[in-house]
């Protein structure tokens, strides 16, 4: 165990003395983490429709003839790690050095090297994304601890975002596993006091938990869904509670545009037939408002206050000049 520590000290060490190689290798490590990823975005939902398929199947059971149960029992093993990767066109089955991330889809460009199906640019794009995202911690803080763990918070960030984008789901595995890493980290006040984040990660649930009950006996729709609450929760044991209106301050704002924006986009899409009914999911924006919140949440609250005490000054001014007059 020694060793294992002396080893790690070494390494350390060179990173410290040489950051260039220090950052190469945060980007090469997320690019590579990057590709998993993929894995994990496109596999995930699968598998929890497959289990809750197989529970549904379970418990009506007796009920069910036997024909029912037969198609629709999930057959085979499916996982993050088997079936192996195929083209989901022909079935062939990737080689490893069709698998390399980026450069593989570059030499293939952007086919499948069987049938020639194109490869949809996601995969090279969230890889590349996953390792700038790497980059910019590794720039902002350094070697040091803030380093790993932010990385490993990115890499449940973009999972999360990517498949709230496609499917409208926050999986639980990843937004409680990111909760608990929070509160873990916290205990050795990595970013803040253990207090301040379970008192964050309550709070962060709450408000959203109050708000979609609120707008739901209002109009008697969901507003969004119970995803939404544990992401927050989570993101609150990273930022802790004060940080808390920044970040659904900055999703808010980022979803309200967005919001705006993609109806007038979809009604001029020939498949939606002039339809604006399209459903924005509010994980994506607060993976981001909570991700830019951990690293600028400081700088973010000063500038908000300044503006804030500047407008009510403004219009204390604006009151006096009016009665003067």
């Amino acid at each position: 165990m020694s060793n294992i520590f002396s080893g790690l000290q070494q390494i350390i060490d060179l990173f410290t003395q040489f950051p260039i190689a220090f950052y190469i290798s945060v980007f090469i490590f997320c690019v590579l983490v990057g590709s998993f990823l993929n894995v994990v975005i496109y596999r995930l939902p699968i598998m929890m429709q497959r289990d809750w398929q197989q529970q549904t199947i379970d418990f009506f059971k007796p009920e069910l003839p036997p024909s029912f149960i037969k198609k629709y029992t999930p057959r085979g093993t499916f996982n993050l790690v088997k079936p192996d990767s195929t083209c989901p066109q022909c079935q062939h089955h990737i080689r490893a050095w069709e698998n390399i991330p980026v450069l593989s889809y570059l030499f293939l460009k952007g086919k499948c090297s069987q049938c020639l199906t194109a490869i949809s640019i996601r995969y090279p794009l969230i890889e590349l994304a996953t390792g700038f995202v790497g980059l910019w911690t590794a720039l902002h803080f350094g070697v040091s601890i803030q380093t790993l763990v932010l990385i490993v918070v990115s890499f449940f960030l973009i999972s999360m975002i990517m498949i709230d984008c496609k499917h409208l789901l926050l999986p639980d595995d990843l937004t409680l596993g990111l909760l608990w890493l929070g509160l873990l980290v916290a205990i050795w006040d990595v970013f803040i006091p253990l207090p301040d984040a379970i008192i964050g990660a309550m709070l962060g649930y709450l408000i959203l938990w109050s708000i979609y009950w609120g707008f739901k006996l209002v109009t008697g729709k969901d507003g969004m869904g119970y995803g939404d609450f544990k992401l927050l929760a989570a993101l609150g044991a990273f930022v802790g509670w004060y940080h808390l209106i920044i970040v659904i301050l900055l999703a808010s704002i980022v979803g309200l545009v967005l919001g705006l924006l993609i109806p007038q986009i979809t009604r001029k899409l020939p498949s939606n037939n002039g339809s604006s009914n399209q459903a924005v999911p509010f994980g994506p924006f607060l993976g981001i408002a909570g991700w830019l919140t951990i690293f600028y949440g400081d700088t973010i609250q000063r500038i908000y206050l300044q503006w804030l005490l500047g407008s009510c000054l403004m219009f204390l001014m604006f009151r006096a000049k009016q009665a003067a007059e």
